[in-house]
């Protein structure tokens, strides 16, 4: 198998929940585009925001996006915003299938821990705003769009199945 399959939507939808899950299926790392930010700079991604503010994390999340995209293999699950910069998807769909877990915004944000989300501290009808000025982008991008999985375990399920008939055909 080659390429990478990489994961976006909103916040709180399950990337890194159904990443840890696909990482297991096809035994491949799993390379959570915050956590590696964090682990880089040695902080918090509240704190890049508070210090260097929304367009420096972007940056950040670019150079990343740029140097995954050069390797193979791997499960990418991407920050919500990552493909609001066309630099940073684009590269990452060059070498992976880009999967949009979509799921209700409501229903994530009512079960999203918003500490240390910077982006969620807004409530409810921000949240749910900010899901239908992405949604464009997220469609734009993805190649396969998995709608309101019931489940993390349904939504690998139906990934693996994909991935599968797609690559390995």
């Amino acid at each position: 198998m080659s390429g990478n399959i990489v994961l976006i939507g909103m916040m709180g939808c399950g990337k890194t929940t159904v990443g840890r899950l696909l990482s297991r299926r096809f035994a491949r790392p799993l390379a959570d585009t915050d956590a590696l930010i964090e682990a880089r700079e040695g902080r918090s991604i509240p704190d890049i925001f508070a210090r260097d503010g929304e367009e420096g994390f972007r940056a950040l999340e670019l150079e990343l996006s740029l140097e995954l995209s050069a390797q193979d293999g791997l499960i990418i699950a991407c920050g919500g915003g990552l493909p609001l910069r066309d630099g940073a998807i684009a590269a990452l769909k060059k070498n992976g299938l880009v999967f949009w877990l979509d799921r209700d915004p409501a229903d994530t944000f009512d079960t999203l821990d918003t500490s240390g989300r910077p982006l969620a501290q807004a409530g409810r009808a921000d949240f749910i705003r900010r899901y239908h000025n992405r949604a464009p982008i997220y469609r734009r991008w993805a190649d396969y769009s998995i709608r309101g999985p019931r489940s993390p375990q349904e939504a690998e399920a139906l990934i693996s199945t994909i991935y599968l008939e797609v690559c390995e055909p």
